[in-house]
């Protein structure tokens, strides 16, 4: 079974970048990346904290992007449509409310402590976490609390019950 989140954390990640792009150059497109990857990565691992549910998504399938699109009036790229299969809803939901709300971000970061993905593994979020002058203007719209607000409420009470002490680890 694969128990590996990667296809999905990558599909999610692009998809917010392409929702709310870089401004600045290849660097700042980097940097912005970045901060995606180290939010799809925590909203994922709480989202499917153990092996088999990582392994259930992996047999089943995310879901797609199809409403993110809608929401946010993203047009589908037709050149691209298989990773788009991979993205996440939930995921990029609960990665906006993150970049959206430094608090939350650090209290999520603190959640993966009781989770498999993390034990045991040196993993550092620290652009997540304390972005820099650069990560912050390299990410702008992706950190923007108003613009992320139609992607991030979707699914922020889910998130919020997730975080709450004496939460089981079950997506």
């Amino acid at each position: 079974m694969l128990a590996d989140l990667s296809p999905l954390i990558a599909a999610t990640t692009q998809w917010l970048v392409r929702a709310y792009p870089a401004s600045g150059g290849a660097l700042a497109a980097a940097l912005c990346e970045v901060q995606a990857r180290q939010a799809v990565t925590v909203a994922a691992w709480l989202r499917y904290p153990t092996a088999m549910d990582a392994a259930l998504v992996g047999m089943a399938g995310p879901g797609g992007c199809a409403r993110l699109d809608w929401v946010t009036g993203a047009g589908a790229d037709e050149d691209a449509v298989a990773w788009r299969t991979w993205v996440d809803e939930v995921v990029a939901s609960w990665a906006a409310c993150l970049l959206g709300d430094p608090d939350l971000a650090e209290e999520a970061v603190g959640a993966l402590h009781d989770g498999g993905h993390a034990r045991g593994l040196p993993v550092e979020f620290r652009r997540l976490l304390a972005p820099d002058a650069g990560d912050r203007a390299a990410a702008a719209l992706l950190r923007h609390p108003d613009l992320l607000a139609p992607v991030a409420d979707l699914h922020h009470a889910q998130l919020r019950t997730r975080l709450s002490p004496g939460q089981a680890l079950i997506a």
